[in-house]
């Protein structure tokens, strides 16, 4: 049974930091390029940043470039998110997604940047 669980979500200040993960099993993890997605209310689900299977190839939204960064731990089947100078924009709900031939989402978690 494939499962992708993130955690990590939750309230974040203006300038503060959070870090995402995501817990990958019941699939080959190491050769599945792995994405980080967000949602916020009333707007589309947008890439947020993606890694390539090896972590050797690794891009971002001009939006969170140079303050987020994605990174994979395919000994332990994780990926993660390190988001640092949060800004009330990043208010949203984060998905995890791993793509191959097959597309797999996790169910998200929320996080709310506020003061």
């Amino acid at each position: 049974q494939v499962q992708l669980v993130e955690s990590g979500g939750g309230l974040g200040q203006p300038g503060g930091s959070l870090r995402l993960s995501c817990a990958a099993s019941g699939f080959t993890f190491s050769t599945y390029v792995m994405s980080w997605y967000r949602q916020a209310p009333g707007k589309e689900r947008e890439l947020v940043a993606s890694i390539s299977r090896t972590g050797d190839i690794i891009n971002y939204a001009n939006s969170v470039k140079g303050r987020f960064t994605i990174s994979r731990d395919n000994a332990k089947n994780t990926v993660s998110l390190q988001m640092n100078s949060l800004k009330p924009e990043d208010t949203a709900v984060y998905y995890c997604k791993a793509t191959l031939l097959m597309v797999y989402w996790g169910q998200g978690t929320q996080v709310t940047v506020s003061s």
